[in-house]
């Protein structure tokens, strides 16, 4: 068994489904692959941290505390003993114990999905790799939302293909699930 590989499911939370605050393109789609990665580690005992997000700031919409939109969505729900970290930033390591616990598991490689494309797995992923994690992104696990910038709107599936192309240049490998599930018997 790898005991240094650990799953980093990211902000698959219900705000982010059909009926949520933020419903971001194929997000059920998503959720089924990373409900298939979430198997395999559970399978195979490996690490599993949850990070939910719970917006603070002023003026925030959604990922609101206490309410139903915060919470993991149902498909990805962790069990009584998988960490769940809470997070107030894109960055899943700021301010938070997810550097202390994958050091405490023993993790050097992470497989890393959730949401969104651009925003919270873009900057998690690129922390990791500046922190020495070997990294992977399962890319059909990860989802995200058309972007506006200036009079152009890019679809959804520009913004994440632009992202999982940045993110494969220098700071991870960009996979399927399917064959990340292929790599790591």
């Amino acid at each position: 068994m790898d005991d240094k590989i650990a799953l980093i499911l990211v902000d698959i939370q219900n705000d982010y489904f059909p009926g949520g605050k933020v419903p971001l393109d194929d997000a059920h789609a998503a959720s089924v692959q990373a409900a298939r990665l979430l198997g395999r580690f559970r399978e195979k005992g490996w690490p599993v941290l949850h990070i939910r997000h719970l917006s603070i700031r002023p003026g925030a919409t959604f990922f609101l505390p206490d309410t139903p939109g915060s919470e993991i969505h149902p498909s990805v729900a962790p069990r009584e003993d998988e960490a769940v970290i809470v997070k107030h930033f894109p960055n899943s390591f700021r301010e938070t114990s997810l550097l202390d616990q994958l050091r405490e598991a023993g993790a050097a490689s992470l497989v890393v999905c959730g949401a969104m494309s651009h925003m919270c797995i873009d900057a998690t992923v690129r922390a990791a790799s500046d922190l020495g994690f070997q990294c992977r992104v399962a890319q059909d696990a990860c989802a995200t939302h058309a972007l506006t910038f200036g009079p152009d709107t890019v679809p959804a599936a520009k913004v994440h293909a632009a992202f999982m192309a940045a993110l494969s240049a220098a700071y991870a490998e960009v996979l399927s699930t399917e064959a990340l599930i292929q790599k790591i018997p």
